[in-house]
């Protein structure tokens, strides 16, 4: 029989990783954009540069807000990591397309 703790754990890092795939999927979905954009950034709008800058802050703002849980293992921290330094790239990516439209 198994603890009602060792349940919740599995449950909550069940939880927890369901809301690391969406933000990856998001991640991906903004990597995607900003690509698109930087192929005609001579017609991206400012209106856009602004909207994906919040949409990046929004994103950094929870990742960087995310308390990993104690039991996670190895891989999701790697994976954790990985996403942060992610969005830095993402941001990077976005400043070359913003100063190309600027």
């Amino acid at each position: 029989m198994s603890m009602p703790k060792d349940e919740i754990q599995k449950e909550m890092i069940e939880a927890w990783r369901a809301y690391m795939d969406g933000l990856e999927n998001s991640l991906q979905k903004l990597d995607a954009d900003i690509k698109e954009a930087s192929e005609m950034a001579d017609q991206c709008s400012s209106e856009w540069c602004t909207a994906t800058e919040h949409v990046i802050d929004e994103l950094s703002n929870f990742l960087f807000s995310i308390s990993e849980p104690r039991w996670a293992n190895e891989e999701d921290t790697r994976r954790i990591k990985a996403l942060k330094r992610r969005i830095y790239d993402l941001y990077a990516n976005y400043r070359e397309v913003y100063q190309q439209v600027a």
